[in-house]
């Protein structure tokens, strides 16, 4: 479906009007690229290249207003990268609370499709959202059976055709270089320190017995450190239909 009507407004349901804003094609990123357990986010961070023209609302609205317009197809709910490229380029400013968007997640954006349609993962629990801070904007996970009245921006695109070259993250993350960055974070920070300690704090000959408890003590130590850090994880970048990773 192709929109020849840039720059007008929408009649409809319980809403008088939608003021809508031009979105030129473009590149957002989306994702974190801290995998601590406290203080990371789904990930990996990843560029999407939006390569279609789109207009999205000024404002937010209650999704039970549009609704209507949504099932018929006049309308969408933005993508969580429609959405934040509107944002960088100052477009959309000053919300208030919490907005939901199309995507919704299992737990990573593994298998993701780069192109700017939202992401719908097998399983998802999660709803992508994005709360209001003043002038800024975070990244918010909800669970998806949340019953609260959800905020949305909705969009009308150029065109919605997908497009069958976009470039689409890994289904999964390279296990073998985490499982090694992990066996040598264990060591380092947990194995190690768990031997000297044991050298000169322990009674002669301890470690000759003890060892094993010393690994194992070490173990623990060092996987308990992913609860607060992690090196920070490469920044996935598109080259034509690719995804590259880059630190």
């Amino acid at each position: 479906m192709v929109y020849t009507d840039w720059g007008t407004r929408l009649i409809g349901e319980r809403l008088e009007s939608i003021d809508w804003v031009v979105v030129e094609p473009g590149s957002t990123y989306i994702g974190s690229s801290n995998r601590a357990v406290m203080f990371g986010a789904p990930g990996p961070r990843h560029e999407v290249s939006i390569q279609y023209r789109y207009e999205i609302s000024d404002s937010a609205v209650k999704l039970s207003e549009v609704v209507t317009s949504v099932e018929s197809g006049e309308v969408d709910i933005s993508s969580e990268s429609e959405w934040q490229l509107a944002f960088d380029r100052g477009l959309i400013s000053e919300g208030l609370g919490i907005e939901v968007l199309q995507d919704r997640l299992a737990s990573s954006y593994w298998g993701k499709i780069c192109d700017g349609r939202p992401f719908h993962q097998r399983n998802s629990s999660l709803m992508v959202c994005r709360e209001w801070r003043g002038r800024e904007a975070i990244p918010r996970y909800l669970p998806a059976n949340s019953e609260t009245e959800h905020m949305v921006r909705v969009v009308r695109r150029e065109t919605r055709e997908p497009n069958p070259m976009a470039p689409r993250l890994p289904i999964r993350p390279p296990r073998t270089a985490v499982m090694r960055e992990e066996a040598l974070i264990i060591l380092i920070l947990g194995i190690i320190p768990s031997f000297l300690w044991a050298l000169f704090n322990a009674s002669p000959g301890y470690i000759e017995t003890g060892w094993p408890g010393l690994v194992l003590g070490g173990l623990i130590l060092g996987l308990l450190s992913g609860i607060i850090w992690r090196p920070t994880q490469p920044t996935w970048w598109s080259e034509g239909s690719q995804m590259y990773p880059r630190r």
